[in-house]
């Protein structure tokens, strides 16, 4: 399935019926009188969050939806029928915004929210509403009133709660993979996740988690340099960050610090996320140097620490126990686990 995660569609509601001009004509009502029914209102255009769809991909082939008119009113004050609303479903954790203000209008976060995002237009009046002690037969009515009509940008933020970041070939899809039942694709060079994925992990108490594996980040990302610009908006809503700094890698401390220069450069309070740093890639470098890069970062930032290999399945119990700990403290990290090597 292809993963879409930004869309713009058009909304256009109903327009309401147009109220209409009749006059009574009965038997046994001699004076008659104005008998024109209002017109029905409009159509309106909502969005549903739903948590069947992960992806924004149906607005790729569809991006205009118009919702019904509103029929016309009938003899013998007889209100027209309303249109029907246009329906579109959008996943969960969907951001809708005017296209052309940019105003934020409405975050879809639960299942089931709704959001009108073009109001139908209002039925016209028939011709009854305007009896007067002047106007005995009035020969007028009003036409239905347009529906809304706007342009909306659709952006999909991934409900998860952690967040796995790091540069390209850190090991992001290993770890995911090994922590969940997740299956990305996974391969020994850079970019080989091009779109999130999700995995559940149990916790200990039996309910579920949700890790989502960013795609690398590099220098300039936040510019729209490499492909990780396109996801940052996906760790916006998570509460902790695990980031994997690769053991193998050129210069492990350079990585670490680019993925912090990215967060602070794309705002959002990322930066000052709770954070796990995990030392990755255990399995293929020698003990001391693992712990010399440890040594290194504890000097630039007093976040958990942990040394783990993925691949081996070394040290991840001490890894989800850091992660269960940051999640229930909401806000600063458990600092014995500082010490912790799995």
């Amino acid at each position: 399935m292809q993963f879409i995660d930004l869309a713009e569609i058009e909304v256009e509601a109903g327009k309401g019926g147009d109220g209409i001009v009749a006059f009574r004509r009965e038997k046994y009502v001699p004076a008659g009188g104005p008998s024109g029914g209002n017109g029905g209102r409009g159509g309106s255009v909502i969005l549903v969050a739903t948590d069947r769809l992960q992806t924004l991909l149906d607005f790729k082939y569809a991006s205009h939806f118009r919702a019904e008119n509103g029929k016309r009113g009938g003899p013998n004050n007889c209100t027209g029928a309303d249109g029907r609303d246009r329906i579109i479903e959008v996943p969960c954790g969907t951001v809708v915004y005017d296209a052309d203000t940019d105003e934020l209008l409405v975050d879809l976060v639960e299942n089931g929210q709704q959001f009108c995002a073009a109001k139908g237009g209002k039925g016209g009046l028939g011709n009854r509403h305007f009896l007067s002690n002047q106007n005995r037969a009035p020969e007028y009515a009003l036409p239905g009133l347009p529906g809304e009509r706007r342009r909306l940008r659709l952006e999909l933020k991934l409900l998860a709660e952690v967040g796995i970041i790091g540069v390209p070939n850190a090991g992001k899809s290993t770890l995911i993979a090994a922590l969940s039942s997740a299956h990305p694709k996974i391969a020994d060079y850079p970019f080989t996740t091009l779109v999130p994925n999700l995995g559940v992990v149990r916790k200990p108490t039996g309910d579920g988690t949700v890790f989502a594996d960013i795609p690398g980040l590099i220098a300039g990302a936040h510019e729209g340099v490499g492909l990780g610009h396109e996801f940052l908006r996906h760790i916006e809503r998570t509460r902790l960050l695990l980031h994997l700094v690769d053991l193998t890698a050129a210069d492990p401390i350079a990585d670490y610090q680019t993925i912090q220069q990215e967060l602070e450069a794309y705002g959002r309070g990322l930066v000052n996320r709770p954070q796990i740093i995990a030392l990755n890639k255990a399995d293929a470098i020698d003990e001391e140097i693992a712990n010399t890069v440890k040594g290194q970062l504890t000097r630039l930032t007093s976040d958990p620490i942990l040394i783990i290999s993925a691949a081996a399945r070394i040290g991840l119990d001490a890894l989800l126990n850091a992660v269960w700990a940051g999640l229930e403290k909401d806000s600063e990290l458990v600092h014995y686990l500082v010490h912790l090597d799995g």
